[in-house]
């Protein structure tokens, strides 16, 4: 199974990134999705999650109205559109797989991408 994130970088405050998650070796459709980051000297949070279909999804307090998660079941991706970016958005964004389908409890996350690197001057 590989997840393969992109689309981080460096960005001013106020500004927008879109991260995307393609995965392979697994059935993309049954999955539900997440993203996670992790910044420096600090324990990996959660972001945002999206169940198998799409229909539901979930955001951290601190990315609501800002951040929106969606997914391409045909392109076997996810996305994380990213507005209004903070300097306290700065981190290493992973993007993880959830077999259950749900995307609301951490523990059931068993797969994890590489990461992705997002950094928001002030």
């Amino acid at each position: 199974v590989q997840l393969q994130a992109s689309g981080g970088g460096l960005v001013q405050a106020g500004g927008s990134l879109r991260l995307s998650c393609e995965v392979s070796g697994r059935t993309f459709g049954t999955l539900a999705m997440g993203w996670f980051r992790q910044a420096p000297g600090k324990e990996r949070e959660f972001v945002s999650a999206i169940s198998w279909s799409g229909g539901r999804s979930y955001y951290a307090d601190s990315v609501k109205g800002r951040f929106t998660i969606s997914r391409d079941n045909a392109k076997n991706t996810v996305y994380l559109q990213m507005n209004d970016l903070k300097p306290e958005d700065t981190a290493v964004y992973y993007c993880a797989a959830d077999p259950t389908g749900y995307g609301n409890v951490v523990r059931s996350y068993d797969d994890w991408g590489q990461g992705t690197q997002v950094t928001v001057s002030s």
